[in-house]
């Protein structure tokens, strides 16, 4: 592959050429072209597209190739991706013209984008809402990395997407966007305090109880639905056909879920390594000067994981943007054991934190945003 970088010019908005709100924070669509055009991301071969460009993140895309390896692995301080994927690899796929990444499987992809970072500035991933209402759980990797989905301050090199398909075996080509990476300027920290004041004055979520915030918004599951017997989540099939991560509003839910309804115990008993997708019973309001993030787990609250795509943009179930009334659609899996979810158990957190400026676009249907004013939703590769 040829190593030449490409980019691509967007025309400056107004917001850019005024003064910042705040000196950190996340940066804001207007101040991620500016970081294009400065190329602190760029691409090889096939450039950035205004397409890529999310309210508060940037869409990666995958390379021509993957590689499947034997192991899930983190490089290290001392080492590249490159040097892991030499011991690992088993084999190289290519995805130029579409490959099928197999269920139980693990695959790295080097993404066509690479970045420069100053010393103030990192980033953080997540994979994208549709990403993990698939159950395909991808995480970002880096050269010399000890985390994942963490891009550490002034880290200049290529990025990695590490790709494991739980459920579903999935077509994906270069060009495929699963991934999302958000960049921040210096390091500044949410707290309880201050989302609790957010809360006061924006009602970050809605509900029958007052919330009170420890570790961030606390979000509970609907068990309960609008009726007995009403339609609460979907509960993946065992075996199925492939999914085309680009085609969307095709394939038949039917092919691929069970739904599961409401009881009178108004609860579910969930399956070790089942997949399910579930929705809070509070409706969750992002305000324009900020984004949020789903904690992906935390142990305290029971043997299961929700919601893998954890980032919310601003503007996310916002009135001004159109979307009063949006609930977060949760992604759930349980371990080893089976365990009983009850109807307003919490089982995830929310982390607001501030943008630098109020984004010049807003998630929403202007933009073509896919899950605004949602409920219980399926992927948009789901037929409605």
């Amino acid at each position: 592959m040829s190593s030449e970088q490409v980019s691509i010019h967007f025309p400056p908005s107004a917001e850019e050429t005024g003064p910042l709100v705040r000196s950190t924070g996340i940066l804001p669509a207007q101040e991620l072209r500016a970081v294009l055009r400065d190329k602190i991301i760029a691409a090889v071969q096939i450039p950035i597209t205004e397409e890529q460009i999310q309210p508060s993140s940037i869409d990666l895309r995958l390379g021509a190739v993957a590689y499947r390896v034997r192991a899930s692995f983190l490089p290290g301080r001392h080492f590249r991706v490159e040097d892991k994927l030499q011991a690992l690899a088993t084999h190289e796929i290519d995805l130029t013209t579409g490959a099928v990444l197999e269920r139980g499987c693990v695959y790295v992809v080097p993404l066509l984008e690479h970045v420069r970072f100053g010393k103030r500035v990192s980033g953080v991933a997540n994979p994208k809402s549709s990403t993990g209402r698939l159950d395909v759980f991808t995480r970002l990797i880096t050269d010399n990395g000890d985390e994942f989905d963490r891009v550490h301050e002034a880290y200049k090199g290529p990025l990695f997407a590490e790709i494991s398909p739980r459920t579903f075996s999935v077509l994906v080509r270069r060009g495929s966007r699963l991934t999302q990476l958000r960049l921040r300027r210096g390091s500044p920290r949410a707290t309880d305090t201050g989302m609790q004041r957010l809360h006061d004055e924006t009602k970050l979520v809605d509900g029958e109880e007052s919330h009170r915030i420890t570790g961030g918004v606390p979000v509970t599951v609907d068990l309960k639905g609008e009726a007995l017997g009403g339609l609460i989540g979907h509960k993946a099939k065992s075996h199925t056909d492939i999914i085309d991560v680009d085609r969307y509003n095709h394939y038949d839910p039917s092919d691929y879920w069970e739904p599961i309804l409401a009881n009178l115990s108004q609860n579910l008993i969930l399956d070790p390594d089942a997949f399910y997708i579930l929705v809070s019973r509070e409706a969750v309001t992002v305000p324009p000067d900020h984004a949020a993030e789903m904690a992906a787990f935390n142990p305290v609250q029971g043997e299961f994981r929700a919601h893998y795509a954890g980032f919310f943009d601003p503007g996310f179930g916002y009135s001004g943007a159109g979307g009063k009334g949006s609930r977060a659609v949760l992604e759930v899996r349980s371990y080893e054991v089976p365990f009983l979810l009850e109807h307003g158990q919490v089982v995830a957190r929310l982390t607001y934190e501030r943008l630098t400026a109020v984004p010049d676009r807003l998630y929403g249907s202007g933009i073509g945003s896919s899950y605004q004013r949602q409920g219980l939703a399926l992927s948009k590769h789901f037929k409605r």
